[in-house]
């Protein structure tokens, strides 16, 4: 049920009636931190977006690049929000590339400051960058 009679919708609203994001509020936050841009400009959450906008959003560690076909105000079904929009994203990385978190037994305890450090340097922390530098001048 595409709006026919507005030719507008905010931006937060169809992020989020098309299923790019979980929630709305999701939506508008991604909106204020700058993650969302509306055929190259960053925007806020009540910007407008009409059909042939280019739409990119980074959620969840992934950069959706969409281009608007329909523009939808309430949250619409899957094949529905599908046809919403044309999917010009770059394929998501292989499960092999995405780094595996820490797996700790079950009963093992708080871990040490030692395998916390390991912890956040396998993470790719800052902060054990940072400790790390500190600990090689010292």
């Amino acid at each position: 049920m595409a709006t026919e009679a507005k030719q507008t919708v905010r931006v937060d609203s169809w992020i989020w009636s098309v299923r790019l994001t979980k929630t709305r509020s999701q939506a508008a936050a991604a909106c204020r931190a700058g993650h969302v841009r509306v055929n190259g400009d960053r925007v806020k959450p009540a910007q407008s977006v009409k059909a042939g906008d280019e739409v990119r959003v980074f959620h969840e560690g992934r950069e959706r690049i969409v281009v608007v076909r329909e523009l939808h105000s309430k949250r619409v079904g899957p094949p529905v929000a599908a046809e919403a929009y044309v999917d010009n994203s770059p394929p998501p990385p292989p499960r092999e590339h995405v780094a595996l978190a820490g797996v700790r037994d079950r009963g093992a305890g708080r871990p040490t400051k030692r395998e916390r450090r390991e912890l956040d340097q396998l993470r790719g922390s800052r902060t054990a960058e940072r400790q790390q530098r500190r600990g090689d001048q010292g």
